[in-house]
């Protein structure tokens, strides 16, 4: 009995590995939604929580990388996850069709913490790399463009590579929870503007929640850095490193809101 012959593909039919490739981002974000948000206090994700109807924390966190990818650039999101937020990684699906998502499990034998996650992040990332926070929410008359900002500010002439979206803020239990800020304080006139006419000062010093505040003046909320620097990203969240954002220019924004606090 002959035996059935096995039908042969037309190599011009096949088509080439390029084909199965994702375009080259613009610029990657990375967004870790990882953590356990114990100060939280709600039986769900602090980034799930509605702000409007329709509008979570996490919406509102997104808009500036969102306004990105309105601005014509191809932007990878990089999602950091454990498996108690299948709710955030199901709720990004609305994302779809703005950016370019992958994500990754959070590998813990990097660290458990916010630097952990950066750096499973880190290995999917191509050019220039964003940190968005889904529990901060930047917010002002030209937040939703400041990141386009400062990633901009990364390119400019002199500069070290590495921008802040930042606020001024000189409560000490607050700085004491967030990654604090010595903004340079001009005399007159602002050292430059961003886009939109954000105005734009220099950090001086930086460090990631520290136990005395003193001469800080201000705090972060999103960081941009050059790809040749990324690699040095998890030590601007990784308390008592050095940290790099000393000399980065800072986008400065109205406010800066950390809903990592308990719901109500």
């Amino acid at each position: 009995m002959q035996s059935p012959s096995v039908p042969t593909s037309d190599a011009s039919t096949i088509p080439a590995p390029d084909a199965f490739r994702a375009p080259e981002p613009d610029v990657s974000v990375i967004l870790p939604c990882a953590g356990y948000a114990t100060r939280f206090g709600a039986p769900y994700a602090k980034e799930l929580h509605c702000l409007a109807p329709g509008v979570t924390v996490l919406d509102r966190s997104l808009e500036a990388a969102v306004e990105l990818a309105k601005s014509g650039l191809t932007v990878r999101l990089v999602v950091v996850f454990r498996a108690h937020k299948l709710d955030t990684v199901g709720y990004l699906a609305r994302y779809a069709e703005t950016f370019q998502m992958v994500f990754v499990y959070q590998d813990e034998s990097l660290d458990a913490g916010l630097d952990g996650a950066i750096r499973s992040a880190l290995p999917l990332t191509r050019g220039p790399v964003a940190l968005v926070l889904p529990d901060i929410v930047v917010d002002g008359v030209n937040s939703a463009g400041s990141l386009l900002a400062a990633l901009r500010r990364t390119r400019a002439p002199g500069n070290s590579g590495w921008s802040v979206v930042a606020a001024r803020e000189r409560d000490p239990d607050t700085l004491r929870q967030m990654g604090a800020l010595t903004l340079r304080e001009p005399d007159a006139p602002p050292e430059g503007e961003g886009e939109g006419g954000d105005e734009v000062l220099t950090v001086g010093a930086a460090a990631e929640k520290p136990s005395d505040p003193a001469g800080f003046n201000g705090l972060w909320g999103m960081v941009a850095v050059a790809e040749e620097e990324a690699h040095r990203l998890p030590d601007v969240v990784r308390k008592g490193a050095d940290s790099p954002l000393a000399g980065a220019a800072a986008v400065v924004v109205k406010e800066i809101v950390n809903y990592n606090t308990v719901a109500g």
